[in-house]
């Protein structure tokens, strides 16, 4: 019974606001298939369950740990870099971060969690093109949403958002002022995308090239 219950719980995920309307155009499609053809109603299917699966939004643990930063994303970390500048529009001119990026494919969870607890102090958005999200120019060409996250300790944390070949859709529910707790919600990127994080550049970062991350869980760095 109770590996029941368990499975149940797997299969009753939460799913994130953005997906709804994606599922319902979906379900309808294939009940519309089905009227022409029972194969056509299972592709139909499968597309109303691959749209579940992708707008999924699972609870995390988040560390308990103070002045951890924690992945925003679930995904693979593709680079991992040193005394880089962060975007332009930002205003930090010719300023050094160390950087992490984390690539999602279209299996991963899209939600992503602030890495850091503080409050808001810049949003920035900039249109831009949509190169595979995990080449060397998608964080300077790519269309993205930057957060800045000043903490109680005066550290300023980057996050950035940034679109894919696929991913056409920036959703970011973080407003400038605003209040976050570490791991905390605050957007989503649709259909495959990559986040990239900068801290300060005496901050170590503490996860390699290949680590599968868990956002909100996962800790890649740890403020001084």
């Amino acid at each position: 019974m109770h590996d029941f219950l368990d499975a149940v719980k797997l299969a009753t995920f939460p799913i994130h606001k953005e997906g709804y309307k994606f599922i319902i155009i979906s379900a309808l499609l294939a009940i519309i298939l089905a009227l022409f053809s029972d194969v056509l109603g299972l592709i139909g299917l499968v597309l109303t369950l691959w749209c579940v699966f992708f707008f999924r939004d699972p609870e995390r643990v988040i560390p308990v740990e103070e002045n951890v930063v924690v992945s925003p994303a679930d995904g693979v970390v593709t680079r991992v870099e040193y005394g880089v500048e962060a975007p332009e529009e930002l205003g930090y001119g010719k300023r050094k971060f160390n950087k992490i990026s984390v690539f999602l494919n279209v299996f991963n969870v899209h939600v992503n969690r602030v890495p850091v607890g503080g409050k808001v102090i810049k949003v920035s958005y900039k249109p831009g093109k949509f190169l595979s999200a995990n080449v060397d120019d998608a964080s300077r060409e790519n269309e993205r949403n930057s957060v800045v996250v000043k903490t109680v300790n005066g550290s300023e944390v980057v996050c950035v958002q940034v679109a894919g070949l696929v991913a056409r859709r920036i959703i970011s529910d973080a407003k400038e002022g605003q209040e976050f707790a570490t791991g905390e919600r605050y957007g989503i990127i649709r259909f495959g995308s990559r986040t990239d994080i900068y801290l300060h550049e005496e901050i170590a970062i503490k996860s390699l090239v290949g680590q599968t991350m868990i956002g909100g869980e996962t800790v890649i760095a740890k403020l001084n």
